[in-house]
């Protein structure tokens, strides 16, 4: 059976070992703010009876909306 000495520096250990992986977590911080929004974007990407087939991303995001630009339609 281990003595007390041994069920301290068991103790120290673990208490050592976790400030370490706690002070790790901490000591990398949050990351840092973007830098500002990114402009929506616009792109045509196909024409549909004479009116443009326009793709809108906003704030770089993975979806697409897309939608019909008759404007120069006469």
């Amino acid at each position: 059976m281990p003595g007390p000495n041994h069920d301290w520096l068991l103790g120290a250990f673990c208490g050592f070992a976790t400030g370490c992986i706690l002070a790790a977590i901490f000591w990398a911080g949050p990351e840092p703010p973007q830098k500002g929004v990114k402009a929506p974007r616009f792109e045509v990407v196909d024409t549909y009876r004479g009116c443009e087939v326009v793709r809108y991303e906003a704030h770089g995001m993975a979806t697409y909306k897309y939608f019909l630009d008759c404007s120069n339609k006469k």
